[in-house]
This record gives C-alpha cells, sequence and structure tokens, in this order.
C-alpha cells in the first residue's frame, strides 16, 4: 500500500474513535451523518446531511476531490488540491445552521460525477469525497469534515432525490392566455430522479392578488431543516398524488384534472408542485451520529434548487399583465430554423436578451421529445459556442435532426420566460 495511503487509513481510523495519533491532526470535534453515501456516476445526485458538534464554528466553503490530505495545523482532513473535482456554487449551497446542528444540502453537479468517474477510469478508486470547512469565530483552527461518495448507478441504494424538474402544459406556449371561464389544457410535470421511494405532494394554485411564493415555499420539504418543515405557505389545493418511482431516474407526472384551474378572474396565476418528504432510509440522517441530538430526519425526495412554477394569464381580450409578459419573449437568432450545422465544428446559438433574465438555459431535444442536451448561460451574454462534438454526444449518429429553445431564468432559478421552437440538423457537410 502506498505511504500516503496507510497514512490516510490510519488518520481515518483515528477520526472513526475519536482518538488523535501523533503526528496527525487532531480528530474533528463536528461529526456528520451520513458519512458515507452512493451517488450517481453519471449525472447529478442531492443528499441530505446533518453537521452536529459546532460550537463557534459557521461553514465556509465545500470542495469534491479524489483524495485527502491531513489539514494540519488545522483540524481534520481537507482536499489534496492536485484531485480537486469542484466546488459546491454558491446558487446551490443551501446550509442553515442552528443552534449547534448544521443542515447541509449536497448538491453534486454531473460536471464533478464527471470528472470522477474519468479519474475511476484512469485507475483512482470509484469513490471520492465532499469536504466542508468550518471556519472558528474565535479564532480556533479552521476544521474539515468529510463525506465519502461511492459512485453506483443512481439506483436503488443512492438516496431519492429530484435532479431536475420541469412543469408545462400540453401546449407549447411562452405564456397561456386564456379567456374568463375558458377551461386550461392538460399539464404534467417532467421529473428527473435518483434513487427509489414514493413521491408524494399535491398541487397548488396561487390566485391574483395572493402574495406570490418565495424561494423558501418553492423548496421541497426534504431540502428544509426539521425544525422548518411545516412553515412553507399553503395555496389553493387542485389535487394530491403519491407515486412509486421505480429505479428509473425518469418520471411524468399528470397533473389534476386541467378543469380544476381556476379562470373567472382576470390576472396571472401560477401553478406549484409540492413535494412532501417521504422516508427513504437510504437518505435518513441520524441526529445522535452526528452528534445533534436525538432520532432520524427523513430526507427523502430532497432537491437542492426551488422547484419551477408553472404561469398562465386569463383576461378578457387579453390582459396588461400578459402583453408584459410576451413582450419579454425571446428572440432567437442563429441558427436559423431549418439550418444543418456541420459536427466538425462548434455550433453558435444566439438570442435576443430578456429582461430580468439571471442565466439563460439552451435546451436540445432529440424527435420523440426527449431532452438530450442543455447549457446554463450567464444573463449578460445571450449566445452560445457549443463544443464540436455535439452531433456525436447528443444522438450517437452521423447526422440528427433536433429542436432546440432559450429560455430565460431569474436569480432564483424560476423559469420567466421561453423562446419558440427551432429546427437544427446535426451532422456533416455534404
Amino acid at each position: 500500500m502506498p505511504k500516503m495511503s496507510v497514512r490516510l487509513a490510519v488518520a481515518t481510523a483515528a477520526l472513526t474513535v475519536g482518538l488523535p495519533l501523533a503526528g496527525l491532526p487532531l480528530a474533528a470535534q463536528i461529526r456528520v451523518d451520513p458519512n458515507g453515501v452512493n451517488v450517481n456516476s453519471q449525472g447529478a445526485t442531492t443528499v441530505f446531511l446533518t453537521f452536529g458538534g459546532l460550537a463557534d464554528q459557521v461553514p465556509v466553503e465545500a470542495f469534491w476531490c479524489g483524495e485527502l490530505i491531513p489539514a494540519a495545523p488545522d483540524v481534520g482532513n481537507r482536499c489534496d488540491p492536485g484531485t480537486l473535482f469542484g466546488q459546491l456554487p454558491i446558487r446551490y449551497d443551501r446550509a442553515r445552521l442552528a443552534g449547534g446542528r448544521l443542515t447541509d444540502i449536497m448538491s453534486i453537479p454531473p460536471s464533478v460525477a464527471r470528472r470522477a468517474y474519468q479519474a475511476a477510469e484512469d485507475g483512482a478508486v470509484s469513490s471520492f469525497f465532499y469536504v466542508r470547512r468550518f471556519q472558528s469565530l474565535g479564532g480556533g483552527p479552521d476544521e474539515y469534515v468529510a463525506v465519502t461518495c461511492r459512485m453506483t448507478g443512481g439506483g436503488a441504494r443512492t438516496p431519492l432525490a429530484l435532479t431536475d424538474v420541469r412543469l408545462g402544459f400540453a401546449i407549447e406556449t411562452p405564456v397561456l392566455e386564456l379567456r374568463q371561464g375558458e377551461p386550461a389544457p392538460p399539464f404534467q410535470a417532467e421529473i428527473a430522479y435518483t434513487g427509489t421511494g414514493r413521491l408524494r405532494g399535491r398541487w397548488e394554485v396561487v390566485l391574483p392578488g395572493e402574495q406570490p411564493p418565495d424561494s423558501t415555499d418553492l423548496l421541497t420539504e426534504a431540502t428544509l431543516p426539521p425544525e422548518a418543515r411545516g412553515t412553507q405557505r399553503r395555496f389553493t389545493e387542485l389535487g394530491r398524488f403519491n407515486e412509486f418511482l421505480a429505479a428509473g431516474g425518469r418520471l411524468t407526472l399528470a397533473g389534476p384534472d386541467a378543469s380544476r384551474l381556476p379562470t373567472s378572474v382576470d390576472g396571472v396565476y401560477q401553478v406549484l408542485l409540492r413535494v412532501e418528504v417521504s422516508d427513504d432510509k437510504e437518505g435518513n440522517s441520524n441526529l445522535g451520529n452526528a452528534g445533534a441530538g436525538s432520532g432520524i430526519v427523513n430526507a427523502g425526495a430532497v432537491a437542492g434548487f426551488p422547484l419551477p412554477v408553472l404561469r398562465y394569464v386569463v383576461g378578457s381580450g387579453g390582459s396588461e399583465l400578459a402583453g408584459a409578459e410576451l413582450a419579454e419573449r425571446i428572440g432567437l437568432l442563429l441558427p436559423a430554423d431549418g439550418a444543418r450545422a456541420d459536427s466538425a465544428k462548434a455550433t453558435a446559438f444566439s438570442w435576443r436578451p430578456a429582461p430580468r433574465a439571471a442565466h439563460y438555459r439552451l435546451e436540445l431535444r432529440g424527435p420523440d421529445g426527449a431532452e438530450v442536451f442543455s447549457a446554463i448561460v450567464p444573463g449578460s451574454r445571450p449566445d452560445y459556442l457549443a463544443p464540436p462534438w455535439l452531433a456525436e454526444r447528443v444522438m450517437g449518429a452521423a447526422a440528427a435532426r433536433v429542436r432546440w429553445r432559450v429560455i430565460a431564468i431569474d436569480r432564483e432559478g424560476r423559469d420567466l420566460v421561453a423562446s419558440g421552437w427551432r429546427t437544427l440538423s446535426l451532422g456533416p457537410d455534404r
């Protein structure tokens, strides 16, 4: 066994029993549960974590890496800088501190999973680490606490978590406009997930004039710390759902009877998908193991992002709000509709900017309607240069025909407005 591996094994044993060894960093006083989880090697994973034993420490940042090294003169083991896979993005950092306990949502981006998988292909071990650094407000040493992430297929032994949610009406339109009394079309949610278990919750509608939900209201219940559960605002309920999620990773969740959507008053309505917490042993957090109290915190159906909102407008002949939304519709520029992009060259996408857009999401969908590629672009850049391997990566074929569009996203991660669809042929020029 390599010298460093032996040292890390001894350090890990010391941390497990809580006894510092000579020449090694002191054992961390902060504990975490779960301290080892199965994660998806081919995509995103989200896990609910509980840290306990905090005194005057506050969380600073978190990294993923392939190897650990002693953090001396600080406490614990930190990431080896030569094996860093990524840092927890600020917009995904949902750590909440209450007393001596920290609730953390570990949202592993697909890019980190990809780098860890590539490292394993090159001969590294098939696991990596999530390391949280805590800083003392009293001038004490920093403390590092690690969680082991074991790469799997993202199936039954992975925590039940939502990794992507898209809401839509059966009619594709940036803003659905209805007249008073006109029935709404059916709607549904396209959900990507890891793990297995039951998905429980309800559909709600925010009526015109009501205070809209904030980003905390749009989180799944399992994403909240235990003391905050049950505090989210409730709106008019449309229906409930209770679905079993098999180890497939995708679900099309049909909405309730669309005739229940109100259309009697002019204004903007918001349809909400509210996901309740479920019991999932793979994602449970044991407070006793973390030194944060007693009992088990259920965390089935956790998500590291606010769920999107589905909007529709009711107006007798069109409301001013509907006009304002349509004025912000994104106009696509390049490529032209029906154009061909040479798979050997980078493909340039561009569009007219939309007001209030913090980010844009470029989507490509295949002939069957399934998403085959997406990219997040800063709101300051209404363009994207796709890599030259796009055709091969997207369809795995010499030529393919796809549809593409752009969606504007606000600072809370909610969809503002979408462009229409354009078609694009990917393949070599002939």
